[in-house]
């Protein structure tokens, strides 16, 4: 017996960042939106907790019991009394440490496809519990669509969206440590006082009414700077995305994958030969967003 999850790489659209807390952590103001990129998590019985994966990357990610999907389903398991008996499988589509939230995506789409299989009971709330305890994407890979994470980004407000955005996503030929990143952050951040992280009302109303050219100009990543001071070429990967007509360029969350949002499916076409011919990225994708959360697809 098998059950399939499909779960969404995610965009930041704003992510404001509060000084470091005593525990290491950072209150966010986090705008996550979901987008079309996926990845499916397969869970199928077994003697014992395995996991295997196949696709772009996938001779990065760990195939013991640090990967976070590994982690989601013994989570659930001891939650419930159960031996996380299971192979997991991830056929992977979402760029391995690029910002997109692949691992948290991957824990959600576990931690959904074992409840399904162990026919737990569990609530959404219950679930959205284990998530926050897994790490502070991990909620929001859950519920996809767009919302607002607060806290270290785990405390989600859903909002709501007006219409369709077309993106594009350049994947970097290397990675960036998201811890590195931030301590980066620290040290760009040190003797200079950091404002409490707070959402954009207009990058809200962007949203809600749909409007590409009002999101665009609200864009914001307070992570960039580390990002672009870690791995500076990225910068010549923005540079060729806002020439060639993205109506805005930036970081997604913290790096190294590049985002471009775009008018329409045309112009994003536009920008995507543009990043390919560039040759300042690994690969280039074209989608939309919002993109619903983790779904069961098989089952």
């Amino acid at each position: 017996m098998s059950v399939t999850v499909r779960v969404p790489a995610k965009v930041n659209v704003q992510l404001a960042v509060g000084a470091a807390r005593p525990d290491g952590f950072h209150d966010l103001a986090n705008v996550f939106l979901a987008v079309g990129l996926h990845d499916d998590v397969t869970a199928t019985a077994a003697d014992e907790l395995t996991l295997t994966c196949e696709g772009p990357g996938a001779d990065q990610v760990p195939l013991d019991r640090t990967n976070l999907a590994a982690r989601a389903a013994i989570a659930l398991g001891e939650r419930y009394g159960i031996e996380p008996r299971v192979h997991l499988h991830i056929d992977k589509d979402i760029p391995v440490a690029g910002g997109m939230a692949g691992g948290s995506a991957d824990a959600a789409g576990a931690l959904v496809a074992c409840d399904a299989l162990w026919d737990t009971g569990a609530t959404r709330d219950e679930l959205l519990e284990i998530c926050a305890e897994l790490g502070s994407d991990v909620p929001f890979s859950l519920v996809g669509g767009a919302a607002l994470g607060t806290g270290r980004g785990e405390k989600l407000q859903l909002l709501d969206v007006g219409g369709k955005f077309w993106w594009v996503f350049a994947a970097a030929d290397g990675g960036l440590s998201t811890p590195a990143v931030y301590g980066e952050f620290d040290r760009l951040a040190e003797g200079r006082a950091i404002p409490e992280p707070e959402a954009s009302p207009a990058l809200l109303d962007a949203l809600r009414s749909g409007d590409a050219t009002a999101l665009a100009v609200t864009l914001t990543n307070d992570l960039q700077p580390a990002a672009l001071s870690l791995f500076s070429a990225l910068q010549d990967t923005l540079d060729a995305g806002a020439a060639a007509g993205a109506l805005a360029a930036l970081v997604s969350g913290s790096g190294p994958t590049t985002a471009y949002l775009c008018a329409d499916e045309t112009s994003a076409r536009t920008v995507a030969a543009a990043l390919t011919a560039s040759g300042t990225c690994r690969s280039v994708r074209v989608t939309t967003s919002p993109a619903p959360g983790a779904t069961v697809v098989r089952g």
